[in-house]
């Protein structure tokens, strides 16, 4: 009977708990290394590493990538998977098997390149994203693709709720990938479309700032959605101050053409109702202020007025 194959993981942090605990369970898993991460999550994964017999290492920067093809040459898994590792793996590294590095992408390929794809397909208001499986290459997620297992969003999905959504499904995604190759010769793949490519870098202030003059209200609260809780909601600025706007919906109720950003009403349950530029308007439920994290009820009402406007 042919020998089990032995697969390392190479992670960024708590995203890959439970694909390490599900192939862990079925004895695939040899060696865990994590790229950065904090004290805690590094103290965790080595205990838990010591405690199912497996090798680990962490990988705090970039210089330290040049210690891994010796520990990989030491520990001589068969298989080598990668998921949220945050730094470019060095071709001395992937030349211990270009075709044994595979990397599970959180967003779909080639259309969702870059290191927040989750951000991103809230942000853009997809229906559905994937975790993508490919073959790891020297530039950042443009291997060869193994597969896109779809994942359905959901209309209440922020970017939390949907990293938990896809941590969960990743582990069977990792199982599927890990019984793949204990049994294939060759693992099936195609080269990614580069016409549908696009790479999105990682958020910034621009990125994430509401422009009440250009955006509808759907559009604003799926960017709320995908600001939470990473960014602690959408960045938007209210009579000089930074605030940040954490849950919102739409409220399908024309403002006849009032100046976009400007409070309409504040609602019997305290929340405030903000024209958009498409004649729609949002309820603001949540916001980060000064003040702390607040809801609608203990705003301090006096500052935020009928005819006020946000900017």
């Amino acid at each position: 009977m042919e020998k089990q194959k032995k697969i390392l993981v190479l992670c960024g942090g708590k995203f890959a708990f439970q694909s390490l605990q599900a192939l862990a369970y079925e004895k695939f898993l040899c060696g865990v290394g994590i790229g950065k991460g904090n004290d805690r999550t590094i103290d965790a994964l080595e205990r838990e590493s010591e405690d199912n017999i497996v090798a680990f290492k962490s990988f705090p920067d970039k210089k330290s990538l040049k210690e891994m093809r010796i520990w990989l040459d030491e520990v001589q898994p068969d298989y080598i998977f990668s998921i949220s590792f945050p730094f470019l793996i060095p071709e001395d590294v992937l030349s211990y098997g270009h075709d044994k590095f595979i990397n599970f992408h959180p967003g779909p390929l080639p259309q969702y390149r870059g290191p927040m794809p989750i951000f991103e397909v809230l942000k853009n208001q997809e229906s559905q994203t994937a975790i993508c499986a490919h073959l790891m290459s020297s530039t950042f997620d443009q291997g060869n693709i193994i597969f896109n297992d779809i994942v359905q969003i959901e209309n209440k999905d922020n970017y939390g709720k949907l990293t938990v959504k896809l941590s969960g499904r990743m582990a069977h995604v990792v199982i599927n990938m890990a019984n793949m190759v204990q049994f294939a010769n060759k693992i099936p793949n195609r080269p990614q479309e580069e016409t549908d490519a696009y790479y999105f870098e990682k958020p910034d202030f621009t990125d994430t700032y509401i422009n009440w003059k250009r955006m509808g209200a759907e559009e604003i609260t799926s960017l709320i959605n995908a600001c939470n809780p990473w960014n602690t909601g959408a960045d938007a600025c209210f009579q000089g101050e930074q605030v940040k706007i954490i849950a919102a919906t739409v409220v399908d109720k024309p403002h006849n053409n009032k100046v976009p950003g400007m409070i309409i009403s504040i609602d019997k349950d305290n929340s405030i109702n903000v024209a958009c530029s498409d004649d729609k308007q949002i309820a603001i439920e949540i916001m980060s202020t000064d003040e702390g994290i607040v809801s609608p009820k203990e705003f301090n009402l006096q500052r935020y007025i009928v005819g006020a406007c946000f900017n």
